[in-house]
């Protein structure tokens, strides 16, 4: 995947996508980042749903019902509420930095314990004969793994920690280049995070579907390995927005069809 220019409105000043970029990533920054942030699961999950089959529409209302007012847009954030030490590991992969990206297992998933094994575990539970709570969690792992596992730094590399400790300088202020992917890019989104919709749902057309959370792992890793992708000087500056927020649209779309697609088979065939 290479990277995109999506569309900008006439009114985007790239200083002040700059500004509002950084506020949001320093804010995230003085603590460990590792999830994918709120609005973009959310968004996600949003776009999942309208690409559901009605049979698998009807099972994923009958799980929710188990909790009256829950949506999948609500619980797809509820894997980082709820995460513990025991669970931390599931929302990332790290590759070695230098190596071709081919995920392997016994290497890099160690008990599976990393988002790639535990999406399939709970994929698998998610369309077995599970009690109905079982189930539900399965649907709520789901929802949120399958969107961190597009944030290409979620797939990112040992050395830095997926770009935790990669500090960067902005407008004189800290931030690290994982909160810059997680939330900084999107909540920095030129005339807001709503303009960021109609972009995304331009991309749906174009991803590829019938592959699996390995390759998906496989391609985020390829992104951070990409030219550029690692500000020069660590120094971040509007251009690196201008290049990049294709490659997340991208992302968010990729993830929203293939989440769609994880769960058509998944509560259809069972």
């Amino acid at each position: 995947m290479t990277p995109t220019t999506a569309q900008l409105p006439s009114s985007f000043e790239p200083s002040r996508f700059l500004a509002l970029l950084l506020v949001v990533a320093a804010s995230v920054a003085a603590a460990p980042s590792h999830a994918f942030g709120g609005a973009n699961h959310r968004l996600v999950a949003e776009l999942a749903e309208q690409q559901l089959k009605p049979a698998a529409r009807a099972e994923v209302n009958r799980l929710l019902a188990q909790e009256p007012g829950a949506s999948l847009q609500s619980v797809s954030t509820w894997a980082d509420e709820t995460r513990s030490l025991g669970t931390a590991a599931w929302h990332y992969v790290n590759f070695h930095r230098g190596e071709p990206c081919v995920y392997d297992a016994a290497r890099l998933c160690i008990d599976g314990k990393c988002v790639v094994g535990a999406l399939e575990r709970q994929i698998e539970l998610l369309g077995s004969k599970a009690s109905d709570a079982q189930r539900l969690t399965a649907l709520k792992y789901v929802m949120h793994l399958v969107a961190d596992l597009h944030q290409p730094l979620h797939a990112g590399f040992f050395d830095d920690r997926g770009g935790n400790s990669y500090q960067l300088q902005a407008l004189g202020k800290g931030t690290n280049l994982h909160a810059v992917w997680d939330s900084g890019l999107t909540n920095g989104w030129p005339d807001g995070v709503q303009a960021l919709r109609p972009t995304v749902e331009g991309e749906l057309g174009a991803v590829a579907t019938g592959s699996s959370p390995a390759a998906w792992a496989e391609e985020s890793c390829r992104i951070v390995g990409a030219s550029g992708f690692y500000p020069d000087g660590r120094e971040l500056d509007a251009s690196y927005a201008t290049r990049w927020r294709g490659v997340l649209a991208q992302r968010l779309a990729a993830a929203a069809t293939r989440l769609a697609e994880v769960l058509n088979e998944a509560l259809v065939t069972r």
